[in-house]
């Protein structure tokens, strides 16, 4: 097969390529689909509720469930879509640089939260921005701002969260921004990959000439259990 012809997205997903286990299988979720104990905080933006955003994402999701190889993957609700604006912490990664450097390793994820959440009462929201999608991948959306001063005002929410609360991933500066639809529980047989590539082509095509610009809800840090809901404690809106 020639590989060449799909995105290295979906090459990410083919199984003769990657027979290694997905990485968050049997920790976030198990085979059955199932979401595990997880706990962790964030900062995301949720879907405008009720908005064609909602609905134009809803029915690009659907498309992914009415894929031959859906049951491989574990698909999460509807009500927990967003995009993550600057990445929290999370219990099974209790180390640097994921971690807020002044404090312990091993403080309660609930007592995390709570001191995250009192640092960033002092926080001053930060320009708002617009957000298009740029691509479809297996997992779900890439998403980005839809102008170069956008991109900077994302970037800039990201730089003083980080400032504020005292950590930076390795991948700070070239964190994807996405909304999740689904982790796979099994990669993608290469039989699989055409009819896998032209969905997901249509997909980011339909959602780039339905909803050009992305209704999202203002940012809010939020707490979780596992990638079912995500509770907004803070809101930062002007």
């Amino acid at each position: 097969m020639d590989f060449s012809v799909f995105s290295p997205d979906l090459l990410k997903y083919a199984k003769s390529l990657h027979p290694e286990p997905p990485r968050h299988l049997g920790t976030r979720y198990d085979r059955a689909g199932i979401f595990q104990y997880e706990p962790g905080n964030t900062v995301v933006c949720h879907l405008t509720e009720g908005s064609q955003t909602e609905q134009a994402i809803v029915a690009a999701r659907q498309r992914y469930l009415d894929m031959p190889e859906a049951s491989q993957f574990a698909f999460t609700p509807i009500s927990s879509l967003h995009m993550t604006l600057f990445q929290g912490i999370i219990e099974y990664r209790r180390e640097h640089p994921y971690w807020p450097v002044d404090l312990a390793l091993d403080t309660p994820i609930a007592e995390m939260t709570e001191i995250m959440g009192e640092r960033q009462k002092a926080f001053s929201a930060r320009d708002p921005f617009k957000v298009v999608v740029t691509k479809a991948r297996p997992s779900g959306l890439l998403v980005d701002g839809a102008t170069e001063a956008d991109r900077k005002a994302m970037a800039a929410w990201r730089n003083a969260l980080a400032d504020l609360l005292g950590y930076r991933h390795p991948d700070h500066e070239t964190y994807p921004f996405h909304i999740t639809f689904a982790y796979a529980i099994e990669r993608l047989a290469d039989e699989a990959l055409p009819r896998w590539q032209a969905m997901l082509d249509e997909v980011a095509a339909a959602l780039r000439a339905e909803v050009p610009l992305l209704e999202l809800r203002p940012p809010a840090f939020c707490s979780f259990e596992d990638m079912n809901y995500f509770k907004e404690l803070l809101v930062f809106d002007d």
